[in-house]
């Protein structure tokens, strides 16, 4: 065939150097799926064919927002502001009714349903997966997610996350990562993408060439893997290699460079050359095309991030992704600009023909592997009736045992436990929480769930509030001086009978590193009632929390800060049940202390 100006146009059986094979793996397209791929990129317009290698994200519901995203755009996938089931799966039948080709509709089910919607079952972590020995946790995370996700009508699914947790001061896949050895990554990924291929979804792993190892974020700094090329060989290598033999359809590339490879593949790059792995063809071709032999679909990390926005001018990186081996751009950062840029990189060649048309055939072949190509507009989406499917009794409950079961006694040093309601009834509280993130979410709203379920326990709550607390409530005359001398006056051990501290610090994507930020110097809360009364730390989020708390004696990690979580901790604190819950050497920050 050929394209707009008379030029051959390879068709889809890999006749050129890592030109697609859609009869191959990961797609197996039959000679008629391979024929709707051709016969649909033949009656493009070029401007069809440049929006199909964009990823939308619907910030609107509103059928007039999709109208003109789809219209002016032609996107070929998108993603959505996550919320209420019903809403979305609307907002998604209508994006398919009105768009001329099937879309691709992604999600993060990286917990479950949840994220996916905001009724979504939260089912756990990664990292909780990770962290237990029955490795049917992580399929059962990916069943669950796939029947939510289905059910509202999305076919794409932005994870497992198979980076690996090399790195403690890493808060960007702390709770994200399966854990922080090959082996475990790659046993619970191919878990994950097993359930959650039982729904027909396609996966995007992410974060290639691996996140891990820095401790930097890229969403706000380029982060760097720099593993010698053997290292990153018999380590994410392996991962990569393994979940590719395994069918996974496309791979997320993350804004993270990698200086080793690229030499490998460069010799004599320097250090100023050496670019995020979504604008380095020697990572995208010689080594994920070339090495690992994916024949799949390739799309960037979020195309905002300032790991990829640092690198280079706006309306040249927007082309070089497509031109170094990315086949999708994930996001708009202002549509009619990036827009612009993309179709002006094919047109000053850039982006070459071969390259244009390889990457759209990859995402039409991406579609037909799904059978969108066979189904009608109204087939798209599930009917109304699978929105019961959504945080449904049986999802919840499946939580509620996966919640148990992880829940880890990291240490218990001084012996404190149990702490019953007999044995300590007067428990001083205390909530740690970072400052709200970009989802708005009260920050301590956990909290109230904790006061909550000690009180159904049977302790007397005293609740710790800070100084800004305290004003914001009406207080007046207080000050962070005025707190810790209250605090820390001679009768706490007559007051309390235990103190329980409840950690939910998040805030990954906004900076560079997370850690305990206290509300005062010197604050109140931090725990030097240690030695008064036996004192009890839980993390409900990130499991590196006791290089700021070296000094307490017992340490839970309970994950998540669902009340499932939150009551399953409780009881084996009271020892009710028995924690069952493993962790890996990252839980101790390098740190001797920490042990103690």
């Amino acid at each position: 065939m050929t394209d707009a100006s008379g030029q051959a146009v390879p068709v889809g059986t890999g006749t050129g150097p890592f030109l697609v094979n859609l009869a191959a793996a990961p797609f197996h397209l039959d000679v008629e799926a391979v024929a709707w791929v051709e016969a649909t990129l033949g009656s493009m317009t070029l401007e069809e064919k440049i929006g199909q290698l964009f990823i939308n994200h619907n910030n609107d519901y509103s059928p007039e927002y999709l109208d003109g995203v789809l219209e002016k755009y032609h996107v070929g996938g998108m993603r959505y502001r996550p919320g209420p089931a019903a809403e979305v799966q609307e907002h998604i039948r209508y994006a398919q009714a009105t768009s001329r080709i099937p879309l691709l509709v992604a999600s993060n089910p990286e917990m479950g349903g949840f994220g996916s919607c905001d009724d979504g079952t939260f089912v756990c972590t990664h990292l909780q997966a990770g962290s237990h020995p029955d490795k049917g946790i992580a399929r059962d995370m990916g069943r669950v997610a796939g029947v939510e996700c289905t059910a509202i009508g999305c076919n794409w699914a932005f994870a497992p996350i198979v980076d690996i947790h090399y790195n403690w001061r890493n808060t960007v896949i702390s709770t994200r990562s399966f854990g922080n050895t090959p082996d475990v990554v790659i046993e619970r990924a191919k878990e994950y993408f097993d359930g959650i291929s039982e729904s027909g979804m396609a996966c995007a792993i992410k974060h290639f060439p691996g996140d891990g190892i820095d401790e930097r974020d890229q969403h706000v700094v380029t982060s760097y893997n720099t593993l010698s090329y053997g290292d990153w060989t018999s380590s994410y290598g392996r991962v990569y290699r393994e979940l590719i033999a395994h069918g996974v359809q496309s791979i997320m590339i993350g804004h993270i460079g990698a200086p080793e490879l690229s030499r490998h593949f460069r010799p004599g790059l320097t250090d100023a050359d050496v670019l995020p792995a979504t604008l380095a063809p020697e990572l995208l071709q010689d080594l994920l095309r070339g090495e690992l032999g994916f024949n799949g679909l390739i799309l960037t990390d979020a195309s905002q991030m300032v790991g990829l926005t640092q690198a280079r001018r706006r309306e040249d990186l927007v082309p070089a992704t497509i031109a170094a081996g990315c086949d999708m751009f994930l996001f708009f950062r202002n549509p009619d600009e990036d827009f612009r840029y993309m179709l002006d990189g094919y047109r000053s060649g850039v982006i070459s023909d071969e390259r244009l048309h390889d990457a759209v055939r990859r995402i039409l072949g991406l579609k037909a592997s799904l059978g969108l190509h066979r189904q009608s507009k109204e087939q798209l989406v599930a009917p109304t009736e699978a929105l019961q499917l959504v945080g449904s009794a049986e999802h919840r409950a499946l939580a509620a045992a996966i919640a148990d079961k992880t829940v880890t006694l990291v240490k218990d040093t001084a012996g404190n436990l149990p702490i019953t309601p007999r044995t300590h009834p007067r428990i001083r509280l205390y909530g740690i929480s970072g400052g709200a993130d970009f989802t708005r979410a009260d920050p301590l709203a956990y909290l109230d769930t904790v006061q909550e379920e000690l009180e159904r326990a049977g302790f007397e709550v005293h609740r710790f509030r800070t100084a800004a607390q305290r004003e914001a409530a009406g207080e007046k005359g207080v000050n962070f001086m005025s707190i810790i001398a209250e605090e820390g006056t001679g009768d706490y051990a007559q007051k309390y009978d235990a103190a329980f501290i409840f950690a939910n610090v998040k805030g990954f994507a906004q900076e560079a590193a997370i850690r305990i930020k206290w509300s005062s110097p010197m604050a109140a809360e931090i725990p030097w009632y240690v030695t008064e009364v036996p004192t009890v730390f839980v993390s409900l989020n990130q499991p590196n929390h006791l290089i700021d708390v070296p000094m307490v004696r017992t340490a839970i990690h309970a994950h998540a800060g669902t009340r499932e979580a939150i009551r399953a901790t409780l009881d084996k604190i009271q020892g009710k049940s028995e924690f069952q819950g493993t962790f890996n050497e990252n839980v101790f920050c390098g740190s001797f202390d920490t042990r103690l």
